[in-house]
């Protein structure tokens, strides 16, 4: 696999580029029964959900990875103006979506 570079950036320093498109990777994450017991149980006595940042870790880890495949597929070098989102589309199941724009150098 080849090193792509990620920047929330509009531009790269000293690289022009040409726009290849919109890039992204859609996570669809729920806990499952431990961790929804454990992390529920936490939000009673309060602080730091551990268990749901482990989670919330894990899908934004898994859509950048699915985003810089598809930046990959479509033949970039770079992603620029990467960003994520996350949705809640019912209880407990949450859409995380990695996006950005795929950029192939010129110079």
């Amino acid at each position: 696999r080849k090193h792509l570079i990620g920047t929330t950036n509009n531009e790269i320093h000293g690289r022009s580029f040409e726009e290849i498109g919109i890039v992204r990777g859609i996570v669809v994450r729920s806990p499952n029964i431990f961790q929804g017991l454990f992390g529920a149980l936490k939000t009673i006595i309060g602080g730091n959900i551990a268990t749901y940042e482990k989670i919330c870790e894990q899908a934004r880890s898994e859509a950048y990875d699915r985003m810089v495949q598809h930046a990959e597929h479509l033949g970039a070098n770079a992603i620029v103006a990467m960003r994520y989102d996350a949705t809640e589309f019912i209880a407990g199941v949450t859409e995380v979506l990695a996006y950005g724009t795929a950029v192939r150098f010129t110079n």
